[in-house]
């Protein structure tokens, strides 16, 4: 299983875009910030509120330089048929990962083997590939995105403000901590 600090391995799979489907890799997306929400299959009840709500953030992290990607263990072309049939689904227009052997699941340690099924996760990866953010949770309980979003931005400005680290619930904007030093002000 991949860890913080750790390098995601360069799996490849197909996702299902702007009704497209096409094969990709972890290194495609290198240079650029990734959002990966693990989530248990299609056609479920909390899903699609997760999958919807990343929707309506989408700018958001698009703004702050990442791609976000959902993944679970249905086909490309179940994900097609969501879309295609849910009006939640249809405001998706990141990728939409498919997983059906469990492989990338397996990797991230989100898979559940006796339900073929993944948990309820959030990755956050850097431009180099590596981890700096997981969630992970019980498939009964949804997460919050602007929460990832939040996350996201924290991980981007340590990375760009070498030094620095974010306390308690930073936001943009907000002081920053400086080890030795302290509180500082805003960057």
């Amino acid at each position: 299983m991949v860890k913080i600090n750790e390098k995601v391995p360069d799996l490849e799979f197909e996702v299902f875009q702007k009704e497209e489907v096409r094969k990709t890799k972890f290194s495609d997306f290198k240079g650029k910030w990734l959002v990966v929400i693990f989530y248990p299959a299609d056609f479920t009840f909390v899903c699609p509120t997760e999958l919807q709500e990343a929707a309506n953030y989408y700018a958001e992290f698009k703004k702050a330089g990442a791609e976000v990607m959902s993944m679970s263990t249905d086909t490309v072309f179940a994900h097609k048929a969501w879309h295609d049939n849910s009006p939640a689904i249809k405001k998706v227009e990141y990728p939409m990962a498919a997983d059906p052997t469990g492989k990338i699941c397996t990797a991230f340690g989100t898979y559940i083997e006796e339900a073929g099924l993944s948990l309820r996760a959030s990755f956050i990866i850097d431009p180099d590939g590596v981890i700096k953010a997981l969630e992970m949770h019980d498939n009964s309980v949804g997460r919050n995105t602007e929460e990832i979003l939040r996350k996201l931005q924290a991980a981007k400005f340590v990375r760009e403000n070498k030094g620095h680290v974010c306390p308690v619930s930073w936001k943009p904007g907000s002081k920053t901590l400086k080890p030795g030093i302290g509180l500082v002000g805003k960057i």
